[in-house]
């Protein structure tokens, strides 16, 4: 996806719900940067925008049936919104602070830190989420100090999930050391 497809989706989103900022917590939270580099393709292949409505977060859910998986948008455009909760992902301290704001249209998407998002993944841990984050280590839009420093200040949903996140960011920091291998 490119960051020009996101934000006619925010904006179809607000022309239904009355919502013109929108947080946008998922892979596509690094579209934000598009114009200040090159978004590996692994970081901006999904389909779907993960958002909610930044003043009234469950006003999100009030486009699902137009903006939603297997929408009208969707079957039309191949991609759609995901209404998220506030309370879904797990990020570190601070990052509200960290958000990038891209506006265009009359709609602004407060976009995660790549850092952030990559912390967010690792507490998720599925494959997909770890090509993300590799790619943003190539890139080094993903740094691995930033992320241990900011591991520090996560709150995660439970043990299991903090003990899987820091397993895995092990892993990658050794993969990382090793000299970036492509894959």
């Amino acid at each position: 996806m490119k960051l020009k497809t996101m934000l006619d989706l925010l904006a179809e989103a607000s022309a239904l719900s009355g919502q013109t900022d929108y947080i946008v917590i998922g892979s596509l939270s690094i579209l934000a940067l598009e114009e200040n580099f090159d978004v590996p393709h692994e970081m901006a292949m999904s389909n779907d925008v993960a958002c909610y409505t930044r003043a009234d977060p469950e006003r999100i859910f009030d486009v699902m049936g137009e903006l939603g998986e297997h929408s009208p948008r969707h079957r039309r455009t191949g991609c759609f919104s995901d209404p998220v909760s506030p309370a879904l992902p797990s990020l570190p301290d601070g990052w509200e602070a960290r958000l990038n704001a891209v506006a265009r249209a009359g709609v602004k998407a407060w976009c995660l830190d790549p850092n952030d998002a990559a912390l967010s993944k690792y507490a998720r841990g599925e494959p997909r989420d770890r090509r993300w984050i590799r790619a943003g280590l190539r890139a080094s839009v993903v740094s691995m100090p930033i992320v241990r420093s900011r591991l520090q200040r996560m709150e995660f949903f439970d043990q299991q999930e903090a003990d899987k996140a820091r397993q895995l960011i092990d892993e990658d920091e050794a993969w990382f050391q090793q000299g970036l291998p492509q894959h």
